[in-house]
């Protein structure tokens, strides 16, 4: 049988198929890939087989149909090509909103989908594709199994005093909370850091660092405190995103015209990294780039994320381990060295040599032996986590038809 993993978003989609199922910690997957572009006239869709083979396509829209969703029937027939005639066991998608509904992974049916579509707002760049995947999945596949696992979830559990908003408790009841996301990376790096280091269960702070961007303060294994709330806009600066704002200029650009759906594109899609630079939402571009703003861009990333950080550090009253992750915190050395020489105060103290090497292929830990705090660099696998989500889920139904 297969499972498969599926990370729908804005402008990709990202999928893994297993087949090694049964095992405490699942094989490497028999195919997986990306497909990218998905915001354009055309997307690229790579792929890489159990031997190792890679696979390159171009994906063109067609006539009465989106370009997502040409991309997520090239999927289909690939998947198909794959299993050859076996089963598919279910499909796990990656969703980012749970609410306060689902503290678990959950098999998906109509009232399941109309509750995480009235979570759509909440998530405006993630929430609607992930359920168009669910959707396409659901036709392709009849009867097969549709899982949804939740960015959420891992966060379910934070104590009152970091989820609730200070405003009247009739407004708290109406679920109006924080909630955090990039749950399932946070949940895979605990997994990798419980395999490697003896401080896992200490005062640990992860840092998934993207065109999405939050840290999450850690102990025991239990999420305290995260930067992101109600929805995926607070906290840190990101791609195209905000971070946290100051609510009285919304009130400002409310009162001088703008509309609400105006200010949420502003905050979500022309904000962030894109919107100081004037340039692009990539780090990688605005590196590569010798404009000033460009240089700002970058400087105020970084130091929301040396502030935030002080802020999990102090929730969790002392630092033990530090994980950078993400499509920047994976691969920006640069990065990782600004910000952890501006936490040498807590005892941070990285090997330069060893950060150069770390570019998000592997995992790695580059902190010097004479740091106080451990730093790893782990690759985050959202999809794993998901189709081992899934897996745990639907175990008793496998048992019993085995």
């Amino acid at each position: 049988m297969g499972l498969l993993a599926v990370n729908a978003g804005s402008s990709s989609l990202k999928f893994a198929l297993y087949t090694n199922l049964g095992m405490d910690d699942m094989a490497a997957p028999m195919l997986s890939g990306n497909i990218e572009g998905l915001e354009a006239q055309s997307a690229r869709m790579s792929y890489r087989l159990a031997n190792g083979q890679l696979q390159v396509m171009q994906l063109e829209g067609q006539a009465g149909f989106s370009l997502f969703q040409t991309a997520l029937q090239a999927l289909s027939d690939l998947v198909s090509n794959c299993l050859t005639g076996r089963p598919l066991l279910a499909v796990a998608h990656r969703v980012v909103h749970g609410g306060e509904w689902y503290r678990a992974s959950v098999l998906v049916d109509e009232p399941v989908m109309a509750r995480l579509q009235s979570l759509s707002a909440l998530a405006p760049l993630h929430q609607p594709h992930n359920l168009e995947g669910i959707r396409r999945f659901q036709a392709q596949y009849p009867g097969v199994p549709q899982v949804a696992c939740f960015d959420t979830a891992f966060h379910a559990h934070l104590p009152p005093e970091e989820y609730l908003f200070a405003l009247p408790e009739s407004i708290a009841q109406q679920g109006v909370r924080r909630y955090g996301f990039h749950g399932l990376s946070y949940q895979y790096l605990q997994t990798q850091l419980r395999q490697r280091s003896q401080r896992a269960e200490q005062r640990v702070v992860m840092a998934h660092l993207g065109n999405g961007a939050s840290l999450c303060a850690m102990k025991a294994g239990q999420s305290l405190a995260t930067t992101m709330g109600f929805s995926a806009l607070e906290g840190l600066m990101m791609g195209t995103r905000s971070g946290a704002i100051d609510p009285g200029v919304l009130l400002y650009l409310l009162d001088h015209g703008m509309s609400s759906q105006e200010i949420t594109t502003l905050l979500y899609k022309h904000s962030g990294l894109l919107g100081v630079s004037g340039i692009a939402a990539d780090m990688r571009t605005l590196r590569a780039s010798q404009a000033p703003k460009a240089q700002l861009a970058i400087n105020m990333f970084t130091h929301r994320v040396v502030r935030e950080i002080g802020a999990m550090t102090a929730c969790l009253q002392g630092l033990d381990v530090l994980v950078f992750t993400g499509g920047i915190g994976e691969h920006d050395v640069q990065l990782r060295q600004d910000v952890c020489s501006q936490l040498g105060y807590l005892g941070v103290e990285i090997k330069t040599l060893q950060n150069a090497k770390a570019t998000g292929s592997e995992l790695m830990r580059i902190d010097a032996t004479s740091s106080r705090v451990e730093v790893w660099v782990i690759p985050t696998d959202e999809g794993r986590m998901a189709a081992k989500s899934a897996w745990r889920l639907l175990q008793g139904r496998v048992d019993q038809s085995s």
